[in-house]
């Protein structure tokens, strides 16, 4: 099953975040434009949309309001992700060449910048102080995520703790904050909005333990770059950690870096495997799950709760 066929019923309204979305990055500058749609039209999951349409819908539900916070929170998103290509260095993503390997690095810096500026444009069309802080707050976040993540970059002695704070900056705290700005601008209590932050950080820190786990378990063609990439490039997650308990293992690891040939990375990747580190990245994920399901317990029972658990499930358990 596809996952957008568990909000299909969403479908009107995502073509409409769609269609904003490319009318959000329009500009004078057909360079910082073409750069932009370059992201946009390489598609994505939109998970960020859906979890905002999906927890308004707990409270005054009105798309055309709806819409700015959807498309504010994808567009953080984005930006984040031109950034991270330049950091990473990558030349592809979701099978098309990124923005630094379409233009040069300057290039995707400013666009990333441009991305982000569109997206508080948006947000300024919620009358809310509330939202804006707590975007504010996210945003400071995830900044400080890339930059940690810059930090870590081949730190091989980085413990559990350092991956999961990074992780609830890089992916968790956006997912959390989607969930509770669609919840604010529906006009919901503050008791049901911090629930679903809460909700929204546990589904965050799930798929991103998962996203980890599928960049050594699927297929080039899947995942829309060379498998082991996080690990080539430094990036050091929950399945290298596990896998790193086994002292041969470390030393192997430990010896790669962005010269390293595709089949020593796949030796190493076969290491990591037969070491049972996916199994036990996998219960972390499931474990992150299940404190996101007991969460929904405490909201409405109604069939957007019910869309929300199934997309928690699907995103939390993918196997791509």
């Amino acid at each position: 099953m596809k996952l957008q066929r568990l909000y299909s019923f969403l479908k009107t309204d995502i073509d409409i975040i769609e269609k904003e979305l490319i009318t959000a990055i329009q500009s004078e500058s057909a360079l910082l434009q073409n750069a932009s749609l370059n992201l946009i039209q390489a598609g994505g999951k939109r998970i960020r949309p859906v979890f905002v349409l999906l927890s308004a819908k707990f409270g005054n539900y009105d798309i055309e309001r709806i819409k700015n916070v959807a498309v504010s929170l994808e567009l953080i998103h984005m930006a984040s992700l031109v950034h991270d290509d330049v950091i990473d260095d990558a030349e592809l993503r979701r099978g098309k060449p990124t923005v630094k390997a379409t233009w040069d690095n300057r290039t995707a810096m400013y666009a990333g910048d441009y991305i982000l500026a569109c997206s508080l444009e948006y947000m300024t069309k919620i009358n809310n102080p509330a939202a804006h802080r707590i975007l504010a707050d996210t945003m400071v976040e995830v900044c400080i995520g890339e930059i940690k993540q810059i930090q870590d970059k081949y730190r091989f002695n980085q413990n559990l703790r350092d991956y999961l704070r990074r992780i609830k900056r890089k992916t968790a705290i956006l997912i959390a904050a989607s969930c509770q700005l669609g919840a604010i601008a529906a006009g919901t209590d503050e008791e049901l909005h911090k629930k679903l932050y809460m909700f929204g950080y546990y589904v965050g820190m799930s798929y991103q333990i998962t996203d980890d786990i599928l960049d050594f378990t699927a297929s080039e063609k899947e995942l829309g770059k060379p498998a082991g990439g996080d690990l080539l490039q430094g990036n050091i997650t929950l399945p290298v950690l596990y896998a790193m308990q086994n002292h041969e293992i470390a030393e192997m690891i430990e010896k790669v870096n962005e010269s390293t040939t595709k089949n020593d990375m796949k030796y190493v990747i076969s290491k990591i495997k037969e070491s049972g580190a996916i199994d036990k990245s996998y219960e972390m994920s499931q474990r992150y799950l299940k404190k996101a399901m007991a969460i929904l317990e405490k909201l409405p029972s109604n069939r957007f709760r019910n869309s929300l658990i199934d997309v928690a499930n699907f995103i939390g358990k993918r196997k791509f």
